[in-house]
């Protein structure tokens, strides 16, 4: 009986449903890939830039550290549907399209970024104050302090904001299915949502559920790692 019952609710996954389900786990691994390594390498430098200048003991600059996070809050604050939206002629002069794979990293990248400069931000106050005013007594510059120092010091939160950031970009490319970007949500909007099958819904959910749980775990393990050290 239960056999039966799963076979009737699977009944929509056939061969080809199959294949469907793959390709678009391989696009939302794609959509991360392209859009993760930007993220951090933007996200990185601006929040060293809003601690730097938002620090009395660095160099502090208000108008300057004003304006950046004013920027940094109006990115994180827009639903990332409707950021996908407004981004369009922006994704189409960069990319070509503004669907797909490639259509979905820009605004993955523009949505992310700001998201963990803020948490680079967190990690780099965490920093013991007497390290670096020890560090500055010795006559070190803005560069030796950030590359020595901070960063050092600040990378078990570093990599736990790197992974607090891949798991939203994960909801990002989901959310991102509703308007053509691919993926896992894509496949859940358009099969288990529009065309009520509610078996490949499921499918993609434990799938997407899977991939937040590896990679927390090897983010937590890199924290540990580091955190010993």
């Amino acid at each position: 009986m239960m056999l039966a019952t799963a076979g009737g609710f699977f009944r929509h996954l056939d061969a080809g449903k199959w294949a469907d389900i793959g390709q678009a786990t391989v696009d939302t691994l794609l959509m991360l890939g392209g859009s993760l390594p930007l993220t951090l390498a933007i996200g990185l430098p601006l929040g060293v830039l809003l601690f730097l200048t938002g620090s009395p003991q660095l160099h502090r600059k208000p108008v300057l550290y004003g304006v950046l996070a004013l920027l940094v809050n109006l990115l994180r604050s827009v639903p990332f549907i409707i950021l996908m939206i407004v981004l369009i002629p922006l994704t189409l002069w960069m990319m070509g399209t503004s669907l797909g794979v490639r259509g979905a990293i820009v605004p993955l990248v523009i949505g992310a970024a700001p998201f963990y400069a803020r948490l680079v931000e967190t990690a780099l106050r965490e920093v013991d104050r007497g390290v670096i005013e020890a560090t500055q007594a010795m006559g070190a510059t803005t560069w030796q302090l950030v590359t020595g120092v901070l960063l050092p010091e600040a990378r078990p939160g570093l990599i736990a904001g790197a992974t607090v950031t891949v798991i939203a970009l994960i909801g990002f490319t989901a959310m991102g299915g509703a308007i053509g970007s691919g993926g896992l949500g894509d496949l859940a909007f358009r099969d288990g949502y529009q065309r009520s099958h509610t078996d490949v819904a499921l499918v993609t959910v434990v799938l997407l559920l899977v991939l937040v749980q590896l990679l927390q775990m090897l983010g937590d393990r890199l924290v540990a790692h580091y955190s010993r050290r």
